[in-house]
Order: C-alpha cells, then sequence, then structure tokens
C-alpha cells in the first residue's frame, strides 16, 4: 500500500500525453527520418573525405606509424561535425513547442484539458530530447569507425556522448524558454540559434583568446615567477574558461584522457620562491556538465512558470470579457 503512490507518479511519468502525442507524431512522419538520413549522410560523407585525403597524404613507410593519429582525427573530426549539426538540429524541435501551439490556435484548446504547466512543457522537451538522443545513438558506430585504426579508447567515446547530450540537454532547454517567452516562432528560433552558436562558436573564440592572453603570464614570462597565489588564481581561471563551452570542455578533457589518463579528479603541484603547493582539479566535461545542467534545471523552472503566468493571464482575460458580456446584457 506504501509504494501506492510511487507507482502512479512513475505511471504518470511514463505515460504524459503531450510526450505520446509529439513522438506518434513526429515518428509517423517523413520528417523525422529525412533527418536522421541527412544527419547521418553529412557525418558518413565528412567521414569518408577525412579518410581519402588522409590516406593520399600518407607513403607506404609512413602509414603504419600515423594511422592511430589518422584515428583520431577522424573521431575528432567527427564529433566536431555532429556538435554543429546538434546545434542546428536541437532548436529546430524546441523553439516552436509552445509559440507554435499559439500560432496555429490550439493552445488555448491544449490548456482546456487537464494537463499542468509542468506536465505541457516537461512533455514537449522529452519528446525533443528522446529524438535528439536517437540521432546520437545512431552516430555511435562512425565515432566507433576509430577503432579500426586505434588510437581512440572506449573512455573517450563515453565521454564524447556525454558531452554532446549534455549540449543537446542545456539547448533544447533554452529553445523551449525561447518558445514560451516569445510569441511568434520565428523570433523564439532567432534567439535560441542565435544563443546556441553563441555557445558552439563565440565562446570558444573568446576563451582562447583569454587563455593566450593568460598564458605568459602563467609560464613565468612577464615580470619573473608569479607568486603561489597568482599561479593558482590563472589555473582555476583559465580552468573555468574551459568549461564554458562544449568545444572547449571536450577537447581539453579529450586531451587529458588520451595524454594523461585523467578521467575524473586529479591534482598539480606549483612551485615558487622554495615553496610549493597541490590544487585538486577536476576535468573540465565534469565541471560542464554540472553548469550546464544547473543553467537547463533553472530554464525549466522559468519556462513552466511562464506557461502558468500565460494561462493566468487568459483566464483573468476570459473572466474579464464574460463579465462584460453579462453587463452589457443587464438593462
Amino acid at each position: 500500500m506504501n509504494d501506492t503512490p510511487a507507482l502512479i507518479r512513475r505511471q504518470r511519468w511514463r505515460m504524459n500525453p503531450v510526450t505520446l502525442k509529439e513522438l506518434r507524431g513526429r515518428m509517423r512522419g517523413a520528417r523525422a527520418f529525412v533527418v536522421l538520413s541527412i544527419y547521418l549522410s553529412l557525418l558518413s560523407g565528412f567521414a569518408l573525405t577525412i579518410y581519402v585525403l588522409y590516406v593520399a597524404s600518407l607513403n607506404a613507410t609512413s602509414y603504419g606509424g600515423q594511422i592511430g593519429e589518422f584515428g583520431r582525427s577522424l573521431f575528432y573530426g567527427v564529433l566536431g561535425i555532429e556538435l554543429f549539426l546538434i546545434t542546428f538540429i536541437v532548436p529546430a524541435f524546441t523553439a516552436g513547442a509552445i509559440s507554435g501551439e499559439r500560432e496555429r490556435q490550439t493552445y488555448d484548446l491544449l490548456r482546456t484539458t487537464l494537463i499542468t504547466p509542468r506536465a505541457l512543457v516537461v512533455g514537449k522537451l522529452i519528446s525533443a530530447l528522446a529524438y535528439v538522443l536517437l540521432l546520437l545513438l545512431a552516430a555511435i558506430p562512425l565515432q566507433s569507425l576509430a577503432f579500426l585504426f586505434g588510437g581512440v579508447g572506449l573512455e573517450e567515446v563515453g565521454l564524447s556522448f556525454v558531452v554532446l547530450l549534455v549540449t543537446a540537454v542545456f539547448i533544447g532547454t533554452l529553445g523551449l524558454y525561447c518558445s514560451a517567452t516569445r510569441r511568434r516562432t520565428l523570433s523564439a528560433s532567432v534567439i535560441a540559434y542565435g544563443a546556441a552558436l553563441f555557445i558552439t562558436i563565440v565562446l570558444p573564440i573568446i576563451a582562447l583568446i583569454v587563455l593566450a592572453l593568460l598564458a605568459p603570464f602563467a609560464l613565468g614570462l612577464s615580470n619573473g615567477s608569479p607568486s603561489l597565489a597568482v599561479q593558482a588564481a590563472l589555473i582555476y581561471g583559465g580552468g573555468l574558461l574551459t568549461c564554458i563551452s562544449p568545444l572547449t570542455a571536450g577537447f581539453v578533457s579529450q586531451a587529458l584522457l588520451s595524454g594523461q589518463g585523467v578521467l575524473g579528479y586529479f591534482t598539480q603541484t606549483l612551485s615558487a620562491n622554495g615553496s610549493s603547493i597541490t590544487l585538486p582539479l577536476l576535468s573540465p566535461w565534469i565541471v560542464f556538465s554540472v553548469l550546464y545542467l544547473t543553467l537547463a534545471a533553472l530554464l525549466l523552472r522559468r519556462t513552466i512558470q511562464c506557461v502558468g503566468r500565460i494561462d493566468s493571464n487568459n483566464d483573468a482575460l476570459t473572466y474579464a470579457t464574460k463579465s462584460s458580456e453579462k453587463g452589457e446584457r443587464s438593462p
């Protein structure tokens, strides 16, 4: 008897009508399969292009020594293309999730049901992320081609999958928030795409510029060797910069894993003026995941509040309209 409320909650989670309706509508149409086919075709074509160009640049004597390097280059290339494709695909499924209902004049009809704002928002998000998860899983065989050439381990494939999934969750939640706060799908899509491109392109450029400016101080090339406090601040600041973008977080995490075997926690010892200190550090993908999942949770909560506020305004407008109509009919 005590397990009955938990069982009911699990059934409600699994049987969210919005999720079922969105998934059935998406998978029964041709758009989902066309997008999946184009997605895999682009990844396959890019991988084949890298293979042809790399093999053509090798000679018979160096082929055996550079085959592992080729596998790593192929892996990184596929990951980069996959990241940018997800950046363009995810907002297309979430930026019009709520604003599209208003434009089709089906939002009021949807809200006349017993669906709560939380169920509506979560259902829209889960249906979009379920398809994105399908895209990520479908691309794993292409990433695994690097196993044939060596240079890539199973941990690196799993790490890259986590970074891509966290990025998709955040961009999807961001697109849903834009859809809830904008009345038109066009404006919501523009904001969502702009924010997604800023995260994947602009932030890495900013991080690289700042790190290049801080490098001389960290290496002690300016005004002698810096103190321990300055070195620690530079290391933690530079590490934080690498965690603000999926591109830099994934690249640095992969470099730490392949070069030093670091997957999670590690330490770094600093020394200056005869004294030393050991700094505890985390791999950038961990900080990136925690940061972006926290932001996604805050955006999701804000989206639910916005949808609830829309319902309250609609109820107030409906009440005012009925009151005015009654006043006009009264003698």
